[in-house]
């Protein structure tokens, strides 16, 4: 197994000669990058003082020992820019000061001298000079916006002593067999940081651990955790969060047990989290026992039907987060993280009204979770335990509340969306029979609308047409009240209800069965509606009436009876 030398120093603590190859480009960092660097250590470094609990680490430095040098593999802008700062303060402000590294380059010998005496006369030499000398500027200004004051001198003497004191670099040692012009592609051409996971996972290839077998079973087993947490589904179980935020997924577990934050300013505070575990004294052992009793607890909800279905709700609907649920299961017996997961599912839909009454103007994110859950619950309650909610697949989509009849045909602003409209309805109508003159009419407007499009009052002729086709395609003798509650609505994606949304009951049936055929994802329930299910046996087809959304709504209120708290 090759040794790896991972730990974190203090700036004022790196020392020795630093070789940059000459497969790497030249200092290249502008003046946004300087000041943010300065920026950083200035903020955090005041803040770690203050508390004394943390401290702040800089990007990797990756470098090769080399016996009497260092191979600077990767951090070749933020050492050369920490660099200058020193060169800065001593040659200003502290001239006993000693700096206790150096940069030297394979093919660009006279940078060396260069960034001992940064200066204008000279920057125009050649590229590296005038970045070098723009940044020294930029350190100059930065410290001195008003020129050498009292206030300047403080914060030369503040940042000094946080170089010194607080803010740390990691430092990653690579073995002798890595090849570095490879590493050096990928962690900057490439643009892919080192992540927490990488570091944490060095922690055990170090080179004082001596069990080299041991090494290399633990070596697996993370990489078939991270092969695990590919599997979409198990992912999309987990996290609300796009997998391309976790440039490795083991990430995401990682963070759960270091109690990281998304608003977490410290790119490697998971990392912080172990390193200081281990430091502290706790075996490598004892910490890899850690993460994997954790993933094994997460793998086993997964397994579960009834904890997948009730913790994937929760985390999908946004009502609790993965580490809300991982405390809510500690110290808890199965029976109680089961009440436990009921109680938290039952607040998440507790509205202080009857979920009969709430309708889509005033509670349109409440009839979102709601439907969500009753499809989630809909297909865990089904007696075949290998059918499950497709988490993974449903969060690829934006969802939105579909009316499943609509009495209203706004929003069509253009002939080919009439025309649609027309043709989709042409097809319902043609299945109920008896229309042939409303049909005839509606076919003569498109053939109207093909033939003279810039001349044909759209608008005009379509509005009647249309207000006859919802009158026959709507149940009779009812009025609109109930088109915005809950009993009329279902869940769509939002490109899904684009398609769709200004139609009456049967053509988006019609429609929407089309898309499932093709293979689009349709939420259970969704389809269950449009198939008729929850009606009764008379039920017309063709037609959304009362008599099916009572039966809709009975449904809801029975497989959700555990859950509902404000219901008759």
């Amino acid at each position: 197994m090759a040794e790896i030398n991972l730990d974190t120093k203090l700036i004022g603590d790196i020392k020795g000669r630093f070789y940059v190859p000459n497969y790497q480009r030249g200092y290249r960092w502008g003046k946004t990058e300087v000041e943010t660097l300065l920026n950083d250590i200035y903020e955090y470094g005041r803040r770690t003082k203050k508390t004394e609990n943390e401290s702040y680490c800089l990007q990797p430095i990756v470098v090769r020992n080399l016996g009497d040098k260092y191979e600077l593999i990767d951090g070749q802008q933020r050492l050369t820019t920490l660099y200058l700062i020193y060169a800065f303060i001593k040659q200003e402000y502290k001239p006993k000061v000693s700096i206790n590294f150096s940069l030297e380059y394979e093919t660009r010998n006279e940078s060396v001298g260069f960034l001992n005496n940064p200066n204008e006369e000279k920057q125009n030499d050649n590229i590296d000079f005038f970045f070098i000398y723009n940044a020294f500027k930029t350190i100059r200004n930065w410290f001195e916006p008003n020129g050498v004051t009292n206030e300047s001198v403080q914060v030369v003497d503040d940042i000094f002593g946080y170089l010194n004191k607080y803010v740390k670099i990691i430092w990653y040692e690579v073995p002798d067999s890595e090849n570095s012009a490879n590493l050096f592609t990928r962690l900057n051409i490439g643009k892919i940081p080192l992540t927490s996971s990488e570091l944490v996972k060095a922690l055990f290839l170090k080179s004082e651990s001596e069990d080299s077998i041991r090494q290399e079973e633990l070596s697996l087993e993370w990489d078939n955790m991270e092969k695990e947490l590919h599997n979409d589904e198990f992912w999309g179980f987990l996290t609300n969060s796009e997998s391309d935020n976790y440039p490795t997924r083991i990430d995401l577990v990682l963070d759960l047990i270091s109690k990281k934050t998304d608003n977490d300013k410290e790119t490697y505070r998971t990392f912080f989290y172990f390193d200081d575990k281990y430091k502290k004294g706790e075996s490598l052992e004892d910490i890899w026992d850690e993460i994997q009793h954790n993933y094994l607890t997460l793998k086993e909800w997964f397994s579960d039907h009834e904890f997948y279905h009730k913790i994937g709700y929760l985390i999908a609907s946004n009502t609790k987060s993965l580490r809300d649920i991982l405390n809510g299961y500690t110290d808890k017996s199965k029976t109680g993280f089961r009440q436990y997961l009921e109680d938290c599912i039952k607040e998440s839909i507790n509205f202080q009204k009857s979920v009969s009454d709430l309708d889509y103007e005033h509670n349109y994110n409440e009839i979102k979770k709601l439907l969500l859950l009753f499809n989630v619950e809909s297909v865990r309650q089904i007696d075949d335990k290998k059918r499950r909610f497709p988490f993974g697949r449903h969060k690829k989509e934006n969802w939105s509340l579909e009316h499943i009849h609509a009495q209203h045909s706004q929003g069509l602003q253009t002939n080919e969306k009439v025309k649609e409209w027309l043709n989709a309805h042409i097809k319902s109508l043609s299945s109920i029979g008896g229309q042939d003159e409303l049909i005839s009419d509606m076919m003569q407007l498109i053939n109207e609308i093909n033939d003279n499009p810039k001349t044909t009052k759209v608008k005009e002729k379509f509005e009647p047409l249309q207000q006859k086709v919802v009158e026959v395609l709507s149940p009779a003798d009812e009025d609109s009240e109930y088109i915005h509650l809950l009993p009329n609505m279902a869940l769509l994606s939002s490109g899904q209800n684009s398609a769709v949304s200004n139609y009456t009951f049967d053509a988006k049936r019609n429609l929407i069965l089309e898309m499932d055929k093709r293979g689009s994802y349709i939420p259970f329930c969704t389809k269950m509606v449009f198939l008729k299910y929850y009606s009764t046996e008379d039920t017309n087809l063709h037609f959304w009436g009362k008599n099916d959304r009572d039966a809709y709504n009975n449904a809801m209120q029975t497989v959700l009876a555990k859950y509902l708290q404000n219901e008759e």
